[in-house]
């Protein structure tokens, strides 16, 4: 089971997010309402995911690139009522890896999360497989 940490200075919103997550499968570690206090459950318990919300990105951006740099394989989501192309250019350069909406919607919350996942692990065997000189194996008589 995954281990997710939210993010959000609305105790609302992280308790919405935290029922999705829980009734989706993923395990809700710690929530915070402020980066700083994330990070401290960060090191507590390395999740591989963290939520966290646009406005708390924006008002502790040091803390935020420290957070990507000291958990890499973290998938980060950012949370937001609206996402404008800049904001997001930002966000993929802070590494954000996904986008999640507010208000949230149960199914599209978890169809992000678990397609961000699969997307990242893709990318991984496919960069170990490049590192490794593996190539795909040829394809059968009649496939393709």
């Amino acid at each position: 089971m995954l281990k997710a940490v939210i993010i959000d200075g609305s105790a609302v919103a992280r308790g919405l997010l935290n029922t999705v997550l829980t009734d989706g499968g993923y395990d809700v570690v710690g929530q915070a309402h402020t980066c700083a206090a994330g990070s401290a459950l960060l090191i507590k318990f390395n999740p591989q995911i963290i939520c966290i919300a646009r406005d708390q990105v924006e008002q502790d951006i040091p803390g935020m690139t420290a957070m990507r740099k000291q958990w890499p394989k973290a998938l980060i989501f950012m949370m937001s009522s609206e996402f404008d192309a800049n904001t997001i250019q930002t966000a993929h350069a802070m590494g954000i890896n996904g986008f999640i909406v507010k208000p949230f919607n149960a199914d599209t919350v978890l169809k992000t999360i678990r397609n961000t996942v699969i997307t990242m692990v893709k990318r991984q065997q496919k960069a170990q497989a490049a590192q490794n000189g593996d190539e795909a194996p040829p394809a059968e008589p009649g496939e393709g």
